[in-house]
Order: C-alpha cells, then sequence, then structure tokens
C-alpha cells in the first residue's frame, strides 16, 4: 500500500500532473534521486518532477533503504504514470548512490535532485537556458521554502547573484539544486568515493568542475526543500573550515579541499554516509547499516 506523509498537509496537492503520461520528444535531461528511508517525501518531490514540461529519463537509486522507500518510489511512478529507473546501491553514502546513477546517463545534462525537495514545472527548461546561454558546464538553484512569496524568490535571488559574482569559481547552492553538462560531469571524475568520500560533495564536485569551465547561478532557478527539521551539526563544516574555503584562492582549492578539510573530514569520520543519520530516522534504521569506512 502506498503511505503518503501525513507531516505537511498540502505537501503534494499543488505539483499533482494528470497520471497519463505524454510524449513530449527526446530527452536532453536525465535526473538522479538518491535517496535512504524517504517513503513520506517522495510522493512530493516526484508528482513536482512529474508535472515538468520538458521530457526525462529518471533514475532513482536507493541508498539501502529499510523502510521500503524503493517500493514506494515505483509505486508513486506507476500511478503518476513517469517513466523510471530504480537501482539500489547498497553501498553506504550519497555519493556511491549518485556515481550509480551518473554510469548509467545518457543525455547531455544532468541534474542531481533530493527526495525531499519539491520542483517547479520549468525547473529543466530553466536550468538548460542557465547552461545553454552561459555557456557553462554545471549551474545551481537558490532555495526557497514551498511557501515563499515573491519576495522571498526576490531575495533569494538577489542574495546568490551576490554571491556568484564576488565568489564565481565556488558552489553557492546544495545538491538538492545542481545541474550539470554530463560529458564535463565525466570529464571531472564525476561523484566518486575513492577520490571523495565525505560530507561537502556539492562542494568539493563543484571544485572540480571549475576547473573545466564557468558555473552558473541563475536567478530563475529555484527549487523549495521540505520544512522539516534537520540534525546537521555533527556533519557541518566548521566556521575556520568555511571562512578559509571562501578566501582560499582558486589555484589553492586542491590544497584545501584534498590536504587541509578533506583530511580533518576523514579524522572527524564525516564520511558521506553520515548525511543519513537524522534525528527523525528511528534507531534500527541504522542496526544493520555497513561499517564506515575509514
Amino acid at each position: 500500500m502506498l503511505l503518503e506523509s501525513q507531516d505537511y498537509q498540502g505537501w503534494n496537492s499543488p505539483w499533482e500532473p494528470n497520471a497519463t503520461s505524454v510524449d513530449r520528444g527526446p530527452c536532453a535531461w536525465t535526473v538522479l534521486i538518491p535517496f535512504f528511508n524517504e517513503r513520506n517525501f517522495l510522493d512530493g518531490t516526484l508528482a513536482s518532477l512529474a508535472a515538468q514540461d520538458v521530457p526525462f529519463e529518471l533514475i532513482l537509486i536507493d541508498n539501502g533503504s529499510t523502510d521500503g522507500s524503493g517500493d514506494v518510489a515505483a509505486a508513486i511512478c506507476q500511478r503518476l504514470g513517469l517513466s523510471f529507473t530504480l537501482r539500489v546501491d547498497r553501498r553506504p553514502g550519497k555519493v556511491n548512490a549518485l556515481q550509480s546513477g551518473i554510469e548509467c546517463t545518457q543525455t547531455p545534462f544532468v541534474a542531481t535532485c533530493d527526495a525531499d525537495t519539491l520542483y517547479p514545472t520549468d525547473y529543466l527548461r530553466k536550468a538548460q537556458h542557465l547552461l545553454e546561454t552561459s555557456g557553462a558546464v554545471a549551474g545551481g538553484a537558490y532555495f526557497v521554502t514551498p511557501t515563499a512569496t515573491a519576495e522571498d524568490h526576490a531575495q533569494a535571488a538577489q542574495r546568490m547573484a551576490r554571491a556568484a559574482k564576488l565568489l564565481p569559481a565556488q558552489c553557492h547552492t546544495g545538491g538538492a539544486g545542481q545541474v550539470f553538462r554530463t560529458d564535463a560531469l565525466r570529464r571531472a571524475g564525476q561523484f566518486d568515493a575513492s577520490r571523495w568520500g565525505y560530507v561537502l560533495e556539492d562542494h568539493e564536485i563543484m571544485h572540480r568542475m571549475a576547473k573545466l569551465g564557468r558555473l552558473a547561478y541563475g536567478g530563475a532557478l529555484w527549487c523549495a526543500p521540505s520544512p522539516r527539521e534537520r540534525d546537521r551539526e555533527s556533519i557541518r563544516w566548521t566556521l575556520l573550515e568555511r571562512v578559509l574555503y571562501h578566501v582560499t584562492p582558486k589555484p589553492a582549492r586542491d590544497w584545501f579541499f584534498y590536504d587541509f578539510v578533506g583530511r580533518r573530514l576523514a579524522a572527524r569520520k564525516v564520511t558521506s554516509d553520515r548525511i543519513r543519520e537524522r534525528q527523525f530516522y528511528a534507531q534500527t534504521d541504522f542496526a544493520n547499516r555497513s561499517a564506515t569506512p575509514a
């Protein structure tokens, strides 16, 4: 039976498309959704993606969920008439799940999306416009709440524009709102835990992408992460690390990631799978989890 979230009334309704799938021509996009125990939020996210106004390939990557999220995701897609591929990668960590998705991506553009985030119907179309008009290899969306006003949008877009102008080769958005040219992402080494298996994978991948070309952050591109509470203190970088990230010049950023902050994250054992450890998961979700790699 399909279970839907009871946490946020109205989380799904604004995004519900017709249940019949429509052929809208060849796909330029692949959307990757890695997830671990997200059954209560997948419905809203998938409904928002099913309403996109351009065609895309959808790859769902179940990162070893213990709550039946994979079955729930498949049932939702079938109900919405949304074609999909479901992969199961039990290697713990978002980086591993994203790697699995990229390996079977065949379109020129790829978007990494989160399972608890809503996307406007023109998200992929505006993402493609952003990358093509700017000649960028990667780009990012600003974040707002699902109930954001026009003023909220304007302020968030302005903040991102100022940050991107000041620091054009840095990451200014999370993985839920990142878009890439697939060939450039592969040339950069894509997501690979043997290269970077820690948190902050969204910042590290943008560091590598910036070596290949421009990063674009457009005021028209946005998405809305869920309003649920998150316990992320244990996996955030420190104030010192954040300040150094912003002030380290571009030629020295390999040193910053791989000699400085990477070693500090390794010492704190802040690996990619730690993102899954949220206070709203039941303790049993982690009882049989594979050991964290050193």
